[in-house]
């Protein structure tokens, strides 16, 4: 009788909370198979996958200059993005990255909080940016793996100080 009562106990709490009602049986049964295929196995929803897949090359050289001054993808996509430094001079001075700033973000004002950024290879605490490789040298290479923002026309630069003004681009986004 205990058996039972805590059965009908188990199964009113199941059943006001949104689950199955217990049968009211202390029988235990084993799912068959056919039963088990039928049943979700998890009700956590995954975060949505990209939409697509993009990958990316964009070189710096000696005479500060991106050999692109457009890229395009399609909004949502994962997009890998690799920075090569073509020239021979050093990161310390002539360091390149790629540098994708939020929508509104003011270049000359972010590139103004970059350049005392020397510790933090020249990215500024905050919120500004979308993605970002890390400063390489001459003959060196970075990639990143990104999704890619809401359609829009995004600005990207090298945030080494004074190279903003030449390095710099538009990632526009589909």
């Amino acid at each position: 009788m205990k058996k039972l009562m805590i059965a009908a106990v188990a199964g009113l709490v199941l059943a006001s909370c949104g689950g199955e009602k217990v049968s009211e049986s202390t029988e235990q049964t084993t799912p068959t198979a056919a039963q088990e295929a039928t049943q979700p196995e998890s009700t956590v929803e995954e975060p949505a996958a990209p939409t697509s897949q993009v990958t990316l090359t964009l070189e710096g050289n000696d005479q500060m200059r991106f050999d692109k001054t457009e890229l395009k993808v399609a909004a949502g996509a994962e997009v890998t993005l690799t920075l090569t430094h073509v020239g021979s001079m050093g990161k310390e001075v002539m360091g390149h990255n790629f540098v994708l700033l939020k929508d509104g973000v003011s270049v000359e004002s972010f590139a103004s909080k970059a350049a005392r950024a020397k510790d933090n290879d020249y990215i500024p605490e905050g919120d500004d940016v979308i993605a970002h490789t890390k400063l390489i040298g001459g003959g060196e290479s970075d990639t990143i793996t990104f999704v890619a923002p809401a359609p829009g026309t995004y600005e990207f630069i090298c945030s080494f100080p004074g190279h903003y003004g030449l390095m710099k681009g538009t990632f526009v986004v589909e």
